[in-house]
C-alpha cells in the first residue's frame, strides 16, 4: 500500500504551516504593502511561493491592506480591533489540529508536521482567557491552561470553536 499521498498531504500542510507562520511573522515586523513585496520576503526565507497562494494566505490569516500616514500596508487582525483573530484561530485550528490529550493543566495538541508554530502564533495572538501560555514544538503543542480551568475544560472550548467554524 503505498502513502504517497498521505506523506504528500502531511507535507503541503507542513509547507503551508511554515509559509502562513512566516508570513505573520514578516507582517508583524515590517512594514509590507504588496503580495510583491510578501513574496520577495519569502524568497528571501527560501519559500517559494506564487502570488494566487499568497493570496489565500492573506485571506485565510485575515490580514487587511489599510491606509495610514506612510501610505498603504497589511496589518494583523489584532491591529484593526476586529473579530479576525479568532476567525483565524478557527481557521487554525481547524485546518491543523489533529488531535486533543489533557493532561492536568496542559492541553496537548497535536498537529500534522511543521504546523504547530503557526497554531500555537493562533492561540497566543488571540490570548483566551483560558490559555496562560503555549510552547509549540514540530507537531506538539503544550498549551498551559490557567487557574481553575482544566485542561479537559479547555479542550472543550477549542473544539467548540472548531464546531462553530464548521
Amino acid at each position: 500500500m503505498s502513502t504517497n499521498g498521505a506523506t504528500r498531504a502531511r507535507g503541503g500542510a507542513a509547507a503551508k504551516a511554515k509559509r502562513q507562520h512566516a508570513i505573520l511573522s514578516l507582517v508583524s515586523r515590517e512594514r509590507l504593502s504588496s503580495q510583491e513585496e510578501i513574496r520577495a520576503r519569502l524568497h528571501g526565507l527560501g519559500l517559494e511561493v506564487g502570488q494566487s497562494t499568497i493570496s489565500r494566505d492573506i485571506e485565510e490569516l485575515g490580514l487587511a491592506r489599510v491606509h495610514d500616514p506612510e501610505g498603504l500596508r497589511y496589518v494583523l487582525p489584532r491591529e484593526q480591533d476586529a473579530p479576525a483573530p479568532m476567525r483565524m484561530l478557527r481557521h487554525l485550528l481547524d485546518e491543523f489540529a489533529l488531535s486533543f490529550t489533557p493532561a492536568d493543566g496542559i492541553l496537548v495538541i497535536r498537529t500534522p508536521p511543521g504546523a504547530a508554530n503557526a497554531l500555537a502564533e493562533g492561540l497566543d495572538r488571540v490570548g483566551l482567557a483560558d490559555v496562560a501560555g503555549t510552547i509549540a514544538g514540530d507537531n506538539t503543542i503544550l498549551v498551559v491552561a490557567n487557574e481553575r480551568v482544566t485542561a479537559r475544560q479547555l479542550q472543550r472550548n477549542l473544539e467548540q470553536m472548531m464546531e462553530d467554524n464548521g
